[in-house]
């Protein structure tokens, strides 16, 4: 019945985003420039790149300061966060990566204690480490890797994951569900024991200019950038946005709405309800000040954005 009228009501939702005179957040602190050169430092000493990106945003947002490293060694993508991903379009996805000249990609879970698909990464990049010549290296049997790509998209996750199925042991890295835990290239970090390989951790880095207003947007939807430098209102806008989009009206369930709504103020006053998140503010009336009890709409614009960070809103491709 719900969807009956989810779909009854999509002709009256946005088809465009107003952004209005926002601009993108330009989040590139000072350890994001050192990162920078320090990778640059260290990449004559990596036999691979392991590019890891959101697999909600295969496109969207991909470092073009990387692509200079990238060019002259070895490049895996690993899309993580595929349990978070509508991965219908995968194949056509999959074809315009390699039109873009990325050929190696594997989608992951690193989340998950036994990912099939982590397995799989070893092997992977043995194969592209032992098919190109080895700059200078070529009697050295260890290998080193350089795991880079922006914030929060699974880096540190991706080394522990590695580490605890190859080497039975646990976390070297910090994980942290914000953007800009990992604040400096870290020493080399041991993930596998036959063949030998390290990993060098790097800090997410974000290009300093993003290229748009949406980009920017499914960046922050995916939390890669510092929510207060967006605006949890403006996310959880867009996200209500996207997910009305893409047809996905997994929210009017997990939080009892009558229908799919496009007006961000009512889902996010009945999330607020729904949640007994309130606030007590004084008002102004004729009598003097009165302090009434109203709906704490940055609770709730919070918890949105979270549930659909864990994936509970359903699974979606952004781009």
């Amino acid at each position: 019945m719900k969807l009956h009228l989810a779909l009854r009501n999509a002709a009256k939702f946005r088809t465009v985003f107003d952004f209005g005179e926002r601009e993108v957040a330009h989040w590139f602190p000072g350890h994001m420039a050192k990162g920078i050169k320090q990778m640059r430092a260290n990449v004559k000493n990596v036999d691979c790149i392991v590019e890891i990106h959101d697999a909600r945003i295969p496109f969207s947002g991909r470092n073009p300061l990387f692509q200079e490293s990238l060019d002259v060694r070895p490049h895996l993508l690993v899309l993580n966060k595929m349990d978070l991903t509508d991965l219908s379009s995968k194949q056509s996805i999959l074809k315009q990566l390699e039109r873009d000249g990325v050929k190696n990609v594997l989608f992951t879970d690193c989340f998950k204690q036994r990912d099939e698909n982590i397995k799989k990464l070893v092997p992977v990049v043995t194969e592209l480490i032992e098919s190109r010549p080895r700059f200078h290296r070529e009697e050295d049997s260890n290998y080193c890797l350089m795991v880079i790509g922006v914030p929060n998209v699974g880096k540190s996750s991706l080394i522990n994951a590695l580490r605890r199925m190859h080497l039975k042991k646990g976390k070297a890295s910090k994980v942290g569900g914000e953007p800009g835990i990992t604040k400096a290239v870290l020493t080399k970090i041991q993930v596998c024991e036959r063949p030998i390989i390290h990993l060098l951790d790097t800090p997410g880095v974000l290009p300093p200019r993003i290229q748009s207003l949406e980009t920017g947007m499914k960046l922050a939807l995916c939390g890669t950038i510092l929510d207060h430098l967006v605006g949890e209102d403006v996310i959880a806008d867009y996200l209500l946005f996207s997910l009305n989009r893409l047809e996905k009206f997994g929210y009017v369930e997990k939080y009892d709405l009558s229908e799919p709504s496009d007006d961000i103020q009512q889902v996010l006053k009945r999330i607020a309800v729904k949640l007994g998140k309130t606030q007590r503010v004084k008002a102004l009336t004729g009598v003097g000040n009165i302090t009434i009890t109203i709906p704490n709409y940055t609770a709730a614009a919070y918890d949105f954005i979270r549930t659909f960070r864990k994936g509970e809103l359903g699974r979606v491709m952004l781009d």
